[in-house]
């Protein structure tokens, strides 16, 4: 087998980067608010020449640079970083589960946290620091423990008990949130609002990005780690093993630090649907199923997606604004079906 053909092609690579970089300079100056880079660059040199002494300014000079530096970057970030993560994750569950179709949430994280958001809204702590993303936290890494639990035989899972225990707890907090709602109908759109999920800038703060920055990067790392493995995996459990693959060991590192990566993810801006889904499955569909080139392409497409779904949902309707998750769903699933169809002979 030629190695080679393993190694991720640099012009890609450049293309994608470039890309991305691209429409971060773009979407960062559109918006409900449109920034003139001009005047961004004018007070970017009063700024610079305020920290070394040689200007004298009111801040009120500077509130275009506050704007863009306060609200408008963190929320960028925010994008490149959950975009990436559930990309990574998506082409990491496909994988270990062995089913193109299964996506970041199928273990219940987004509807766990979910049900901590709609318990945090309803007891009025959206106004508290990490008040509604807190709880959504804690609610879906103990919702993901809770399945584990049920699906785990002594040290071993049954990925298919682990995916059917996932589906049914999805439906009972679905049941339950949709409970809340009835009974407390003055809340119900803060409710949908979120689990529909939005970068909001309300909700999106320099914090958010400084906790979700090194959880993304350890996780990522560690998918890339043991891509080779996922390959190995896709063949079976049984033939990962005769191959030297710790099966057990590796899907328990795996949905770990997947698990804590869409559950940080969900907890910061709600659910975003189809990410984990369509950008992992039509990245497999070009550039084949080697994780190696998977999981990599995966991260900076998914970045890149999201990031372009978001700057339409704020420009769209301006000064109005779409739930960004909403919009990554009505993108993603006429393209997913187009794909399938393109691809249907495969199947």
């Amino acid at each position: 087998m030629n190695p080679q053909k393993h190694i991720l092609n640099p012009w890609v690579v450049v293309v994608l980067v470039v890309l991305l970089l691209a429409t971060i300079v773009g979407s960062s100056l559109v918006g409900a608010v449109d920034i003139n880079a001009e005047d961004l660059y004018k007070e970017f040199k009063l700024w610079v020449g305020q920290c070394f002494g040689k200007e004298n300014i009111d801040t009120a000079e500077l509130r275009t640079l506050w704007f863009f530096v306060q609200l408008r970057l963190p929320r960028i970030l925010m994008c490149v970083l959950v975009g990436g993560v559930l990309s990574v994750c998506g082409a990491a569950y496909q994988s270990i589960f062995r089913n193109p179709l299964t996506d970041p949430y199928v273990l219940g994280v987004s509807s766990g946290a979910s049900l901590g958001a709609a318990v945090a809204i309803l007891l009025g702590w959206g106004a508290i620091q990490w008040g509604v993303s807190g709880l959504a936290l804690a609610t879906a890494l103990l919702t993901v423990l809770l399945i584990y639990k049920i699906a785990s035989i002594g040290n071993r899972m049954h990925t298919t008990t682990l995916l059917l225990t996932g589906v049914c707890f999805t439906l009972l907090i679905s049941a339950i949130i949709s409970f809340l709602m009835v009974m407390n109908h003055e809340k119900m759109d803060d409710i949908i609002f979120w689990t529909m999920g939005s970068f909001d800038p309300s909700r999106i703060s320099w914090e958010d990005v400084e906790v979700m920055l090194p959880v993304a990067a350890v996780g990522i790392g560690v998918v890339l780690w043991y891509s080779r493995d996922l390959n190995l995996l896709l063949a079976g459990s049984e033939a990962a093993k005769s191959m030297g693959v710790e099966v057990e060991k590796v899907k328990r590192v795996l949905l770990l630090f997947t698990t804590l990566m869409v559950a940080f993810a969900v907890s910061s801006c709600g659910v975003i649907g189809f990410v984990g889904l369509i950008v992992p499955h039509a990245v497999r569909l070009v550039v084949g199923a080697d994780n190696r080139k998977v999981v990599p392409y995966s991260m900076l497409c998914g970045a890149l997606f999201v990031l372009v779904c978001d700057t339409l949902a704020r420009t769209v309707l301006r000064p109005g604004e779409l739930p960004v998750g909403s919009l990554t769903s009505m993108v993603g699933a006429p393209l997913f079906i187009y794909l399938l169809y393109k691809s249907k002979k495969k199947y």
